[in-house]
């Protein structure tokens, strides 16, 4: 019998995220300035500027939110109802959610099972003349294998948008995330790589989608990039000029704080991004060998940031006779017992959830069965979706958004090793 003893000592892991004295600095004195809001406060263009150029962008404005980019970004594409737009079934719901919120359809796409993003070769299976864009979410820090989505995309005439999420800094052939589609999101949620509480990025190399999403962002108003020339920050929030909504928009701007946060993490985004890579690459090294034990892939011609380290389980492998699900709960159990952060994320592919499945909508039919469309939508089929759900019945993820790996130390990673092996040496006895 393998000992009892709980393997990961008490006390040793690392918050996320990490506040440092320059990060309280950079925050204190944007408060002292007195300058809490506005579309051109020093530290909200401060946030853009720095950020575009990190990324390799021309266009980036910065929102409340990366669930509020994405919408900006499905506004910027004139995606209206009856509209549907091509996502991977595996992603957070917000993906999803933000296309709805333009009365237009999400249509998931299975994922390859290697990558777990989506499947480029079941793209154009899903397209229809009522198709207007993809969705490409590089998923865990890992990017969407963008070259045949692009094809696809000038084939048919769609935009391409990457939801890079979970993305900061990954790279696909040598490019950053970000700058491979049309238009790009980011979210700066307290979990992600570049963490500031809540808020997003929206950025872009094309004037007319970024103008059309700095409308959007503020109110629907006749806003210009043009306008900072208005501003005088003694009356930071004055613009000095009427209001005119010219189309629909929301209210998605951050305040100066959190954007302040994000310029001073964001200098140290590189350093913690090569921490998590060499804390995936040591995990990878020391799992691949361990029976039942599939460490993730990471494709030759990309880089990940390894956001979440998600493993595979194969019970047959580890010579158990049990269900995907009871393997995985029995294994998530054990490693925690054993002082290891894991968790499951999401448990159930996107048009298996229930509000997609029944396609709720926002009642009466809209927008999946609605007076712009000649039919209505397809409800989606399980079989569809078939590598998703089994990703999920099979697979957990090594660490959780309070103590990520990006945030530990090569000694935490030492233990991570030493509890697995441990609960996979004696996995027989958990059954």
């Amino acid at each position: 019998m393998p000992s009892t003893a709980k393997t990961v000592p008490d006390g040793i892991h690392t918050m996320w995220p990490i506040i440092t004295e320059d990060d309280k600095k950079q925050v204190m004195e944007s408060l002292e300035s007195g300058i809490l809001t506005g579309p051109y406060g020093p530290q909200l263009r401060g946030a853009e500027t720095e950020f575009a150029q990190w990324v390799g962008a021309k266009r980036c404005l910065m929102t409340n939110s990366g669930t509020a980019a994405l919408h900006m970004a499905v506004e910027a594409a004139q995606i209206g109802p009856g509209d549907e737009v091509i996502l991977p079934s595996f992603t957070f719901l917000a993906t999803a959610l933000a296309v709805l919120h333009n009365n237009a359809v999400p249509v998931f796409v299975d994922i390859d099972p290697d990558t777990f993003n989506i499947d480029p070769s079941k793209i154009e299976a899903k397209i229809t003349p009522r198709t207007k864009a993809v969705i490409a979410v590089h998923l865990h820090g890992l990017c969407a294998d963008i070259d045949p989505i692009k094809e696809i995309c000038a084939r048919h005439n769609l935009l391409l948008i990457e939801d890079a999420a979970q993305a900061h800094g990954a790279t696909y052939k040598g490019r950053k995330a970000g700058t491979l589609g049309d238009m790009a999101i980011f979210s700066v949620q307290a979990s992600k790589n570049l963490p500031c509480g809540e808020g997003g990025f929206f950025v872009t190399s094309n004037d007319a989608l970024a103008d059309r999403a700095n409308k959007m962002r503020l109110f629907g108003q006749d806003a210009s990039f043009e306008d900072e020339k208005l501003i005088n920050l003694n009356w930071p929030i004055d613009r000095f000029r009427g209001f005119e909504s010219i189309m629909g928009g929301w209210q998605y701007l951050p305040g100066e704080l959190p954007a302040a946060l994000t310029r001073s993490q964001l200098r140290a985004l590189d350093a913690h991004n090569e921490n998590a890579r060499r804390n995936g690459r040591f995990l990878t090294e020391q799992l691949k060998g361990v029976p039942g034990l599939i460490p993730p892939h990471i494709p030759a011609d990309r880089e990940t940031v390894y956001h979440k380290f998600r493993l595979r389980l194969d019970p047959a492998a580890a010579g158990v006779d049990a269900p995907p699900v009871v393997f995985r709960d029995k294994i998530l159990a054990a490693l925690k017992a054993e002082g290891v952060e894991c968790c499951l994320w999401e448990t159930k592919p996107l048009p298996l959830q229930k509000y997609f499945a029944e396609q709720t909508g926002y009642g009466r039919g809209c927008p999946y069965n609605c007076a712009h469309r000649s039919e209505p939508a397809p409800k989606p089929q399980p079989e569809d979706y078939a590598n998703a759900k089994a990703l999920l019945d099979s697979s957990l993820v090594l660490g959780s958004h309070s103590y990520p790996i990006i945030a530990q130390s090569i000694e935490v990673m030492e233990y991570y090793v030493k509890a697995i092996k441990k609960v996979f040496s004696g996995v027989k006895d958990l059954f």
